[in-house]
């Protein structure tokens, strides 16, 4: 069950405190791209400058972990006031248990949020955190990525991965 989310959102902006706290969860580590902004976008998702307040003022520690280079994230997550680890090499596990130690957090309190079942999810599983799958932003229109997103819907099927219901 590696490929399977413990939480199926569509966007960042619907994981709610209740639903945190729910999952005793006190931090998130965050994907930048298709989830917090476009594939290489700057412009934030409607309502994260919302969401992140109120993530904030909650107490939830917040950081963000991508694959992408230093160039692409940094700017990002200045923008956001949010620390940052690029060139996260997910789903390989080391960078996970380097944000979580910036969090300070313990695994049991730590969910990584991210679009790709591949990277995000798998990552969290074999890293052994919560892990919340969102539908990406906007679909990428490369080939490497069309073929990712058509095996990522067949493991939609196979684990029959549907929204979680929220309260």
């Amino acid at each position: 069950m590696l490929l399977k989310p413990d939480i199926k959102l569509n966007r960042v902006t619907d994981i709610s405190t209740d639903l945190l706290k729910k999952y005793g969860i006190k931090a998130l580590i965050l994907d930048v791209d298709n989830t917090l902004s476009t594939h290489h976008g700057e412009v934030l998702t409607d309502g994260l400058e919302d969401w992140l307040c109120k993530m904030r003022e909650n107490g939830v520690k917040l950081v963000i972990l991508s694959n992408s280079k230093q160039a692409r994230v940094e700017p990002f997550a200045k923008k956001i006031g949010l620390p940052f680890i690029s060139m996260g090499l997910k789903p390989l596990p080391f960078k996970f248990s380097s944000a979580r130690k910036l969090l300070g957090a313990k695994k049991c309190e730590t969910a990584i949020v991210g679009d790709q079942i591949f990277t995000d999810t798998l990552g969290g599983n074999l890293y052994g955190v919560t892990t919340i799958l969102l539908d990406p932003i906007k679909l990428e229109s490369s080939k490497s990525f069309k073929f990712k997103r058509k095996i990522e819907r067949a493991v939609y099927k196979i684990y029959k991965i549907k929204n979680t219901e929220v309260e």
